[in-house]
């Protein structure tokens, strides 16, 4: 059996040039992008410590990125009290690519086309390492949640739904 090369996202690129260390997962990915509860059973991680990102449009137009537990729900009221807007909605997943550079199911807070405020759940302080989409559909990375917040400049706050 060969060994295959492993393959390098452009997150894991990043991450490399800022010497930080982490560890990347791959899993299967069928026809569709499995939600986070699945991905974190295929990866035998906690699912409290694999967090997804989202994107979210405020009222004055500006873009947010939200990083929360896989198995939570983003509080909108909570998510704009925390980056200071009156009201924040999902960015549509078509809007995503051309925003972002990612696609739905593949978005990480690491190495968008530019940096937007990141917001990180509270609970990733909680965690020795916390898994990220490595940017691309069966791809994650594990890293410490303080070099990755330190790394794209979020802060961290409650934006979950309660429950």
């Amino acid at each position: 059996m060969s060994k295959q090369k492993e393959e390098k996202t452009n997150v894991m690129r990043v991450l490399d040039q800022k010497k930080i260390s982490y560890t990347p997962h791959a899993y299967p990915v069928g026809d569709a992008a499995p939600d986070g509860v699945s991905v974190a059973q295929m990866l035998g991680q906690d699912p409290a410590a694999v967090f997804k990102t989202l994107v979210a449009k405020g009222a004055s137009g500006g873009y947010y990125v939200f990083d929360i537990p896989v198995a939570a729900t983003l509080d909108l009221k909570k998510a704009a009290k925390a980056v200071g807007e009156k009201s924040i909605t999902m960015l549509p997943a078509k809007d995503l690519l051309p925003l972002t550079g990612y696609v739905h199911g593949g978005c990480s807070p690491v190495g968008m086309k530019k940096r937007f405020p990141t917001v990180f759940h509270q609970s990733c302080l909680e965690q020795d390492t916390i898994c990220v989409s490595a940017g691309k559909v069966g791809f994650q990375v594990e890293v410490n949640p303080a070099d990755l917040i330190a790394l794209v400049g979020a802060s961290t706050a409650d934006v979950a739904a309660e429950g």
